[in-house]
């Protein structure tokens, strides 16, 4: 592929040789936000497009509100990698993926900036229109590859995303003391949690054991849906947020 047209208005160009077809028929209906993890935007940028890197992304936002589009919309790009979301494994070939730039976790993690974040509501906005994206589909890569990966972390501001029609969320319960679940617990409030967060769309096998998988998906869904505290611990307000996130779903998936 020489070269495209942007699918989003005003957006740049720069194409990278890292895709390949969507496979078994399956149709973008997921966005994936990432951040890009990285010192420099440019750095990134480079990165993505680099056919050593062997990963990429349909589109990547640099701090100015600036946006480049990497990878056509209709082909796979390699971003979200080992990761599943209801039952799905291969979350490349179901999903669009967008980079944002953020040094992350290892580098400090800023705040993101506001401009940042308009222009990922507006590439959200359309990329939604154009594939007739559901809110609740609308997911951190945390989300889909919990354990492995945390951005684009707990800074993110899902809450102005939702506010101007993107993603799922709901206000946070409250933290506050009560029962709580952890590490090395076991039995059927483990099972009950295991079995709403995997109703929810989570990669977790139901055991009854809360095992160091069950952790990671709790910080997982603490960093997108509860960010105040992630801890991995199933306190009260974690507990309670997941039954409204559950409650708020569409009726086809709840």
């Amino acid at each position: 592929m020489s070269g495209f047209g942007s699918e989003h208005p005003g957006a740049g160009v720069r194409v990278s040789p890292n895709f390949g077809p969507r496979r078994n028929g399956m149709r973008p209906d997921a966005i994936i936000l990432h951040y890009t993890g990285m010192e420099s935007c440019a750095a990134a940028e480079r990165w993505l497009c680099n056919p050593e890197s062997e990963v990429s992304s349909h589109y990547i936002v640099h701090e100015d509100g600036r946006v480049v589009q990497m990878v056509r919309e209709a082909d796979r790009a390699w971003h979200a990698g080992r990761s599943s979301w209801r039952g799905v494994a291969d979350i490349n070939s179901c999903s669009i993926g967008i980079e944002i730039c953020n040094p992350g976790h290892e580098f400090g993690y800023p705040d993101f900036p506001q401009r940042q974040i308009e222009a990922v509501i507006g590439l959200c906005a359309g990329i939604s229109m154009r594939h007739g994206v559901a809110p609740e589909r609308v997911l951190a890569h945390s989300d889909v590859a919990p354990g492995r990966k945390r951005d684009p972390g707990e800074k993110f501001p899902w809450a102005a995303l939702y506010a101007a029609g993107i993603g799922h969320l709901v206000e946070p319960a409250p933290i506050r003391g009560g029962r709580f679940l952890t590490a090395g617990e076991s039995g059927e409030p483990v099972e009950a949690l295991q079995s709403m967060l995997a109703l929810y769309g989570y990669g977790i096998e139901i055991t009854g054991f809360f095992d160091a998988t069950t952790k990671a998906v709790v910080e997982a869904f603490q960093r997108h849906f509860r960010p105040e505290l992630v801890d991995g611990v199933a306190d009260r307000s974690t507990i309670e947020t997941l039954h409204l996130l559950l409650s708020a779903l569409p009726a086809r998936l709840g």
